[in-house]
């Protein structure tokens, strides 16, 4: 068992300054290989083809709640569902209308289809209320993001960023919001020999940022995959970090600056099972989710591991900031380290990288 120490201890914050909400977990069009949800090696997803479970919605009104209550505790980002295509959701246009309402930022992590309508007309939406718009990218060429991202068409995926971009710049130079904009990929296998490729183009086009995380093994099926499975793919992966890193550091955006690589770090090939052995967890006390169903849970890990947790409420119940400030909750903040979860999470960070 590893204990909390000095080291990494948690400062809480006196209320969540962002929260996602699992708006429709059920609701993609795309089956990404590596989704714990959609994925066609996913027995979730296999249940929900046959008919076998009810499609996960959030009432809209929970969103107007916790919103409400939050904006007066820090609150200043909120993300829709990130599992799921959020912009598939009935009500995200009242999203919008709610980010303005209270001020807050919208946080949005999608695949890059815009459906329902066109780029132009999302992107005029969504980049005045945005602080970052994380458009799901795991593929420098046409056959590897089809075959990553089921259902992606890479020419027009690659035409709706560019849309996206033009309009953020163009908003930002008229005086309006700037909008930054990141390819968000998984680490894997699969990927690895593109990744380098992955950050040229995003550096061509003029993106903010190139963010991932290491895969989740959610079945057995993608196990090979995982870039942590052996010193020699963890080997394979820190030249790449190196390669990536030097790209970054020798080529500059249009605008000048230089592109942010985001949980580019080395791995230790001896120690696989903790990605940051001194990183801390950027979520507890700083952020919060609530699900479908208003259950307030302390992180992003896959639902079936992070429900070992801990039951901690849900805010039809209670109001979240009781919540938050709970015994139970505050209890997992002293004590994350104990479990085995949080030990092995892909998502630890550096302190001095956390906001």
């Amino acid at each position: 068992m590893k204990l909390n120490t000095q080291a990494n201890y948690l400062t809480k914050l006196n209320g969540p300054w962002r929260i996602t909400f699992g708006t429709n977990p059920d609701t993609c069009n795309h089956h990404c290989i590596m989704c714990e949800e959609h994925s066609y090696y996913s027995p979730k997803n296999r249940k929900r083809m046959k008919g076998d479970s009810k499609r996960r919605l959030m009432d809209f009104s929970i969103i107007q709640k916790v919103v409400q209550e939050c904006s007066t505790f820090g609150l200043k980002e909120i993300i829709p569902s990130t599992m799921g295509e959020p912009l598939l959701y009935k009500d995200f246009p009242g999203i919008i209308n709610i980010c303005h309402e209270y001020d807050v930022k919208l946080n949005l992590t999608t695949n890059g289809s815009f459906p329902g309508r066109t780029a132009e007309d999302w992107a005029e939406l969504i980049v005045p209320v945005t602080s970052d718009v994380k458009i799901s990218w795991n593929g420098a060429t046409k056959e590897l993001q089809e075959k990553v991202m089921l259902g992606s068409n890479y020419e027009q995926r690659l035409e709706d960023l560019m849309t996206l971009l033009k309009i953020r710049d163009r908003h930002y130079r008229e005086g309006g919001n700037y909008c930054s904009v990141t390819l968000q990929l998984t680490f894997m296998e699969i990927n690895l020999h593109e990744i380098p490729e992955i950050v040229k183009l995003a550096i061509s086009l003029g993106a903010d940022r190139v963010k991932g995380h290491h895969l989740w093994v959610n079945f057995n099926d993608i196990a090979q995959l995982s870039l942590r499975r052996n010193s020699d793919s963890i080997r394979r992966w820190n030249q790449t970090v190196d390669e990536c890193r030097r790209i970054a550091k020798e080529t500059t955006l249009p605008n000048g600056k230089h592109i942010k690589l985001d949980n580019f770090y080395k791995l230790d090939p001896y120690n696989k099972n903790e990605l940051q052995p001194d990183g801390i967890c950027p979520f507890l006390g700083r952020e919060a989710w609530v699900n479908h169903e208003g259950r307030l849970d302390p992180c992003c890990a896959p639902d079936d591991l992070r429900k070992g947790l801990g039951t901690f409420g849900n805010v039809l119940d209670s109001r979240l900031m009781a919540i938050w400030e709970s015994e139970q909750y505050n209890r997992l903040i002293k004590h994350y380290l104990e479990n085995d979860l949080c030990q092995m999470c892909n998502m630890r960070r550096p302190r001095e990288e956390i906001k």
